[in-house]
């Protein structure tokens, strides 16, 4: 990690920067598949599986034959684990559904809002280098709870041509209707344009590598929403003298095994704290199965020594990370002071590892400073919020004139006139 000692605040901006790629030759190439896929359907589909992934394969969606021996092969020590987790973000996202609350703004005059599920979303899970099926339970119980009809998921085979039997597990276990063997830039394609064997969906889902983030930005010009801009997982730790070193060296490399564009960045008013976790890293580093991504990762990553405490805040506040961790005494009353993070862990015992997989909180995360302006997962990203009125006729006579004088100053005659008619 590359060490800075009390930066100037006009030094910011560029330490806190994230690593930029040159997408511009990405784009054509994902722009090339998109349409392929959209004039070709499952065609082109497979020519993609065969080309990217090695894969022959005669048949997309995954059979309920496949997924019963694939599940059978599981370990039940691992479809606890899956239980227990899905308990766990089960009972933190039942609490975010709503029940309609009439207001009565005036008089005869009746408001309300109702949330509605999106009818057909599309969840994408990663399969290659780490088969992500945690992330089916972030996204697909949301989505049951907040009434969607239509769940398919869609993620990339293995070399046999299956998907991995967690991955199936957890798809059967939180309710999705179809399980498809995809992966990369032609899922997302096929998931918003739909094919013969693929339905269209309306809104799509989930984390990839830069191709398939790219395409789910592009897709977003044919009328598909997405879940949120993405980019490359990144934790950021404030740590004090109360820390444990060891503790915070296992977190930053908890995410810097994401790969190597993954970010870390550790704040800290204490020297001797940096130097502390600098020396843990290189111990916990040596016996990494994934030491070299994690390597990688780390050369895109800094320590930062601030002034005081005060001043880590702040610097915190402006990077906006995906995953924040206060090492720290006063953990709680720091967390009041952060305005910009997608999620937060407190204290010396709460790694963001229990995030990823079991607390019960969404790990589905604004990154690359997004975490300013948008929010994580939850039972909201699966609804619409519609509107609703109902005015008794004293209710539109108590409020008709205003409608009248508003739309005449507006001048929309044919406003007017539709409260006129019935007043009169």
């Amino acid at each position: 990690m590359n060490v800075q000692v009390r930066p100037q605040r006009d030094q910011w901006t560029g330490l806190l920067q994230r690593p930029e790629l040159d997408n511009t030759k990405l784009e054509a190439s994902v722009k090339k598949i998109l349409q392929d896929v959209k004039e070709k359907g499952d065609e082109a589909i497979f020519h993609y599986t065969q080309q990217f992934d090695g894969i022959a394969i005669n048949r997309l969606q995954a059979s309920q034959q496949e997924i019963n021996e694939a599940i059978s092969t599981l370990p039940d020590d691992l479809k606890n684990a899956i239980q227990l987790a899905a308990n766990n973000i089960t009972a933190f996202h039942k609490k975010q559904l709503s029940v309609p609350e009439v207001i009565e703004t005036m008089p005869g005059v009746l408001c309300w809002r109702k949330s509605i599920g999106i009818e057909k979303v599309g969840l994408y899970i990663p399969g290659g280098s780490a088969p992500l099926f945690s992330t089916i339970l972030m996204l697909a119980i949301p989505a049951k709870l907040a009434g969607c009809k239509e769940i398919i998921l869609c993620s990339p085979p293995g070399k046999d041509g299956k998907l991995h039997p967690a991955i199936l597990y957890a798809a059967q276990l939180t309710g999705i209707t179809k399980v498809f063997k995809t992966g990369g830039v032609q899922a997302i394609a096929a998931m918003a344009f739909g094919t013969a064997s693929i339905p269209k969906t309306y809104k799509i889902f989930g984390p990839g590598n830069q191709y398939v983030t790219c395409a789910k930005q592009l897709v977003q010009q044919y009328g598909v929403a997405i879940d949120m801009p993405a980019g490359p997982s990144e934790v950021c730790v404030i740590a004090d003298d109360s820390c444990v070193p060891a503790f915070v060296a296992a977190d930053l490399l908890s995410q810097a095994e994401h790969g190597p564009d993954s970010q870390v960045l550790l704040v800290s008013p204490s020297e001797e704290v940096v130097k502390n976790v600098q020396q843990e890293l290189k111990k916990q580093l040596a016996v990494l199965p994934r030491k070299e991504l994690a390597e990688k990762a780390l050369q895109n990553s800094k320590a930062i020594i601030a002034k005081d405490m005060q001043e880590a805040v702040e610097l915190v506040n402006t990077y906006a990370a995906e995953h924040l961790i206060l090492s720290c005494e006063n953990d709680e009353a720091i967390a009041e002071l952060i305005m910009n993070a997608g999620s937060i862990f407190l204290g010396n015992y709460s790694p963001e590892s229990v995030g990823d997989y079991a607390s019960g909180t969404n790990h589905t995360l604004p990154t690359n400073g997004y975490a300013r302006m948008y929010s994580g997962v939850s039972v909201d990203s699966f609804v619409k919020k519609v509107t609703y009125q109902k005015l008794t006729k004293e209710g539109l006579h108590q409020i008709g004139k205003a409608v009248e004088l508003m739309a005449e100053a507006e001048g929309l005659e044919a406003h007017k006139n539709a409260v006129t008619i019935r007043m009169k």
